[in-house]
C-alpha cells in the first residue's frame, strides 16, 4: 500500500533536519540568532577543518569569500572567454552551460536555474499539466519530502505518495502495487538519506519500465547523478535516457557556487522557463554560479570515477579498523560504496563522536570525520551516523593511513 505525505512519519523514521547539509549554514540575508554556543561550536567546526593537514574531501564552506572570488578570477578564462559580455537574464554564459548539460545528458534542452527546490518544482508542475494528474510517487527520504518546508504542496500544488519505506529506492513491483494513481514518479540517485544508495542497472530499468505501464512518467533527481556512472557502468547520456527529465546540481559534487540544471524535451524545459520567471527565478546576472559549474564540469566531473573508486577502498579501511579498535557496534552503509559518499554508523552519543572528531583534527590535523548525528533513515536507536567523502583530497589516504586515523579517533573515545 502506499504511503501518503498526509500520513505522520513514524518516530525515528526520518532524520533530523540538520543532517541536511545547508542547516549548517543560515539561508540568504538571514541573521544569525543562533545562541552563542551554536555560533561558536561551527565556528570551531570550520576552524579545525580548515586547518587540518589531512582530510578526505573539502568542502566550499571551508573557503573564506575573498579565496573563492579569487580563485574563480584565477581560473575562469580555462572555461570560458572572459571577454565575452555579462549575462543578462540567462543568456551569454548561462546558454553555455545550459547547452552543455544538455549534450552531456543527452536531451534536446536545459535549463539554469539559481536552486534545485526550484527546478524540481517547475519540472513536476510543468508534467501534471501535461499528465493531468499532480501526483508525484517517490520516496519519503527524498529531498523534496525532509528538506524542502512541503514546497510541493504549499508552493506547487503537488500531492505525495510514497510506493515503499524501505532504507532504498522502490522496487518496480512496489510501483506496480501502488494503489493510487500518480502522474510522476521521482526518482533521487543516489538516495542520499538512505546511504547514497542507487540500485542495481537492471532494476533501474525496471522500476522505470513499472512507471511506464503506469502511464506515469519518470523524473530523475539527479543531484548526484553525475557520480553514479561508475555503479551503472554506464555513460550519462544513457542513464538520463531512461527519464523524461533529469535535474542536477551544480554544487554538491562539482564544487560549484551554487546552481542547477533541468534537462528534457524542450517544450517542458520551455514551460520551466515561464515557472522560474514566476518563481523569481529569472535572475539578473548569475555568472559567477554559471563559471564554476563549468569549472567543476572541466576539473571534478573526469576525476569522480576515481573518487568512486577510491571510496571503496576508504570504506573497507574504516569497516575493518572499527572492528580491530573495539569502537563498539558499527557498520559502513553501504558495505561497499555505490558512489563516493557513504554513512558510517557507530554506537555511541553523537555529541561525543563529534567531540572526538573535533580534538582529533584540532590536535592532529586529521580531519577523519565531520559530523555525528544522533538519528539517520534506517539506524537502529543509540546509534549515531556521519557522513563521509572522498575527494581530490582523500586520493592520497593508503588503507593504511585510514587504519591509523580510525585507530587514533576510537582512544579518543575511550579517553
Amino acid at each position: 500500500m502506499a504511503d501518503t505525505s498526509e500520513q505522520r512519519a513514524r518516530p525515528g523514521d526520518q532524520p533530523s533536519e540538520q543532517h541536511d547539509e545547508r542547516r549548517d549554514d543560515l539561508h540568504d540575508g538571514q541573521r544569525d540568532e543562533r545562541p552563542d554556543d551554536q555560533r561558536d561550536e561551527r565556528q570551531r567546526r570550520l576552524a579545525a577543518w580548515r586547518s587540518a593537514d589531512r582530510v578526505l574531501w573539502r568542502s566550499s564552506a571551508e573557503l573564506r569569500i575573498g579565496e573563492r572570488l579569487a580563485a574563480l578570477a584565477a581560473d575562469a578564462a580555462e572555461v570560458y572567454n572572459l571577454d565575452q559580455w555579462a549575462d543578462m537574464y540567462g543568456n551569454g554564459v548561462v546558454e553555455e552551460l545550459e547547452q552543455r548539460v544538455a549534450r552531456l545528458l543527452g536531451f534536446p534542452a536545459a535549463a539554469f536555474f539559481p536552486t534545485g527546490t526550484m527546478a524540481q518544482q517547475a519540472a513536476l508542475r510543468s508534467w501534471a499539466g501535461r499528465t493531468g494528474n499532480a501526483t508525484v510517487a517517490l520516496h519519503p527520504a527524498a529531498h523534496p519530502e525532509v528538506h524542502e518546508r512541503d514546497a510541493f504542496s504549499v508552493v506547487s500544488g503537488l500531492r505525495t505518495v510514497h510506493p515503499t519505506r524501505q532504507p532504498r529506492l522502490p522496487t518496480a513491483e512496489e510501483v506496480l502495487d501502488c494503489d493510487e494513481p500518480f502522474g510522476a514518479l521521482m526518482l533521487e540517485l543516489p538516495l542520499r538519506e538512505a546511504g547514497f544508495v542507487l540500485p542495481t542497472w537492471e532494476e533501474l530499468v525496471d522500476v522505470v519500465a513499472a512507471a511506464r505501464e503506469r502511464d506515469a512518467v519518470v523524473h530523475f533527481d539527479g543531484a548526484r547523478l553525475w557520480e553514479c556512472a561508475p555503479h551503472f557502468g554506464r555513460p550519462l547520456d544513457e542513464i538520463a535516457s531512461l527519464a523524461d527529465s533529469v535535474y542536477v546540481s551544480f554544487y554538491k559534487s562539482l564544487d560549484g557556487l551554487s546552481g542547477a540544471a533541468l534537462a528534457g524535451p524542450e517544450d517542458l524545459v520551455d514551460e520551466a522557463r515561464a515557472w522560474r520567471h514566476r518563481y523569481g527565478g529569472d535572475v539578473f546576472q548569475q555568472y559567477p554560479a554559471v563559471l564554476s559549474a563549468l569549472l567543476g564540469l572541466e576539473r571534478e566531473l573526469p576525476l569522480l570515477p576515481e573518487y568512486v573508486a577510491h571510496a571503496k577502498v576508504v570504506a573497507e579501511a574504516i569497516r575493518k579498523s572499527l572492528e580491530a579498535a573495539g569502537a563498539g557496534w558499527s557498520r559502513v552503509h553501504p558495505e561497499v560504496p555505490h558512489t563516493h559518499q557513504f554513512q558510517v554508523w557507530l554506537a555511541g552519543d553523537a555529541d561525543a563522536l563529534n567531540e572526538a572528531s573535533l580534538r582529533q583534527a584540532e590536535e592532529t590535523g586529521v580531519a577523519l570525520f565531520r559530523r555525528w548525528f544522533g538519528e539517520g533513515w534506517g539506524c537502529p536507536p543509540g546509534i549515531s551516523v556521519t557522513e563521509v567523502a572522498v575527494g581530490r583530497d582523500g586520493l592520497s589516504w593508503t588503507g593504511t593511513d585510514v587504519a591509523e586515523a580510525v585507530a587514533d579517533f576510537a582512544r579518543r573515545l575511550g579517553g
